[in-house]
This record gives structure tokens, sequence and C-alpha cells, in this order.
């Protein structure tokens, strides 16, 4: 009979248990794609077309022409991520039960919270120059802390 009793106890315990690593997950939108480091790498070659850079990565954060008629586009980011996951009761929540059901309700209302924060913060700028309007060269840097 008293199994009875601890399953649903057991049941919130475990589904209060995430980490910050599976809010993270739950958090990611995957429904743009992302200018990473990654995708300037992969897509971004000497010879290609403004046109088809805008198409990969995006509009620039920057333009500047210099007097020799380089263009420099450049792309800088930063991004800032914060997850935080808590928790209350854990093994408090399980002796209160069993106590309760024993005593008749009767017990303490001790009650636990933990928690878990994580603060991450990146940066990525990339410098394309232009002559004649194609790509003559591209320089990255990408930065996590």
């Amino acid at each position: 009979m008293k199994a009875l009793y601890l399953l649903p106890v057991l049941l919130l315990m475990l589904n209060g248990c995430a980490s910050v690593a599976d809010h993270r997950k739950a958090l990611d939108d995957s429904s743009e794609q992302k200018l990473t480091l990654g995708v300037a790498q992969k897509e971004i070659k000497a010879g290609m077309s403004q046109a088809d850079v805008a198409k990969a990565l995006g509009s620039p954060n920057m333009v500047t022409k210099d007097k020799d008629g380089v263009e420099t586009w450049i792309y800088d980011k930063v991004s800032t991520d914060y997850a935080y996951s808590s928790s209350t009761g854990g093994i408090s929540s399980l002796i209160f039960a069993i106590g309760g059901n024993v005593a008749g309700g009767v017990g303490g209302s001790s009650s636990r919270s933990s928690g878990a924060s994580s603060r991450t913060q990146r940066t990525l700028t990339i410098i394309i120059k232009f002559n004649d309007s194609v790509v003559k060269e591209f320089t990255y840097n990408a930065t996590s802390f």
C-alpha cells in the first residue's frame, strides 16, 4: 500500500531533474540559418559575387570602400546564451511523503531547492574584401567565453 503513495512522488521528483543542457536544447531555434563560423567557411569562396555572399550570410553590419575601390563587408555578431535550471524536492520530499503517510499526515514541511545556471558569450567577426564586386579575400575571428 505504501508503494502506491510513493509512485506519484517519485515521478514528480524525476520530472524536476532536468539539467541546464536539457533546457538549452529545448531553447535552440533551428527555424532560421544562423551565421556561424562553419557557415562562413563552407559558403564563402574567392571569386563569389556580392549577391551570392549576401544570399549566404545576409546583410553585413558595415560596408566600406577605400580609395582603390576595394569594398569591404564586415559581419560582426555577438551572442549571449543564458540557461537556468532549478528543481525542488529531492530526498526531503520523499522522506516527508513517507513520514506523512506513516504518521497520519503529521510531519515537518522540509523542502529543498537547487539549481544550476550557465552563461556563454560568443563573438564572430567576418571581413570580406571585394574587388570588382567579387570576393578577393576574407578573414574571420571567433571567440567563446
